[in-house]
């Protein structure tokens, strides 16, 4: 899939993505891979792959911190959620395991096989007995959901004829006009305007599932860094990185996003291949490739907010 991305440095000038490199303190969990060697393997992030797939009941960042804890974890869940909902309590001794939490710091959550029953529990349902099971194959609300929520980025989407060879791409627009958002500002919904910054296009012809398979991968260029960002509040500027990490972190993106819902995708395939060609995977940030997952994801769910006024 195509974008169109500037890349090195100029003139002996870091590139974006270099200095992004050297800012240790914003990437802290990529310390995993650059110097412990944790996930820099094909093996190893093949399994932390699979393993953030099935745990689909978190986002992807907290799935990363679980397994960077446990890599056998099963299914986890808060002490109190343990007790109330499956009428099991603690065992002595387990070991939390620390993972963000909406709104606020760190959440501690303990897995299954840290539980034990209390009298007269239920029988775990089958989202913990049976929680790796895979979903439907087909996309519901998510294609128009996300579609919807990219607006409020400045994105253009359109779908346009390109030939079975082309799926889509994504660049910086050239046009200087405003995209139209719905949102709702107390005590009215509005549209409000938002200045159009990148366009992004689709291939008409294929499947709603491809189609968002697509436009996943696009977001993940973007998300990730690669065309650099209007605020760095929003997602980091990585220009300069080179193609084959601009392209594995956007696949990686593509394979969680679309194997968490539970739909195939290219991406399978592409690191499937990568994986078992390649001793080692590129330079990546696995840090950028979570947080733009479960943004993504989150745009798939729900209507997001507008960014708010006082960070554009």
């Amino acid at each position: 899939m195509e974008e169109k991305i500037t890349q090195g440095s100029l003139f002996g000038v870091p590139s974006p993505a270099e200095k992004w490199d050297q800012d240790v303190a914003r990437r802290a969990l990529d310390e995993l891979f650059y110097h412990a060697h944790q996930y820099n393997s094909s093996v190893a992030y093949q399994e932390l792959m699979d393993f953030v797939v099935r745990f689909r009941f978190y986002a992807p960042f907290n799935a990363l911190l679980i397994h960077t804890q446990m890599p056998g974890a099963k299914y986890v869940a808060p002490a109190y959620r343990w007790l109330r909902d499956f009428g099991r309590r603690i065992r002595v001794g387990a070991r939390p395991l620390v993972i963000l939490q909406p709104m606020g710091p760190v959440m501690f959550v303990f897995d299954v096989s840290d539980t034990e029953p209390e009298a007269n529990a239920p029988p775990l349902p089958p989202e913990v007995e049976r929680p790796f099971e895979v979903r439907s194959g087909k996309i519901g609300n998510e294609y128009a959901q996300t579609r919807e929520n990219a607006k409020r980025d400045g994105i253009s989407i359109t779908e346009q004829d390109a030939g079975s060879q082309s799926a889509g791409a994504i660049q910086s627009t050239q046009n200087s006009q405003f995209i139209d958002v719905l949102a709702k500002l107390h005590p009215d919904i509005v549209y409000v305007q938002i200045p159009r910054r990148y366009d992004l296009t689709l291939n008409l012809k294929h499947s709603a599932e491809a189609k968002y398979a697509t436009l996943v991968h696009e977001l993940a260029h973007l998300y990730c860094g690669h065309l650099g960002t209007p605020n760095d509040k929003w997602w980091p500027d990585r220009r300069g990185l080179h193609l084959n990490e601009r392209e594995f972190e956007a696949e990686s993106v593509c394979y969680l996003v679309c194997k968490r819902i539970g739909i195939d995708n290219p991406s399978d395939e592409y690191l499937s291949g990568y994986l078992c060609n390649s001793e080692f995977v590129p330079q990546i940030s696995i840090e950028c490739v979570m947080k733009a997952s479960g943004l993504i994801e989150q745009m798939g769910r729900e209507r997001l907010k507008l960014r708010k006024e006082k960070d554009q």
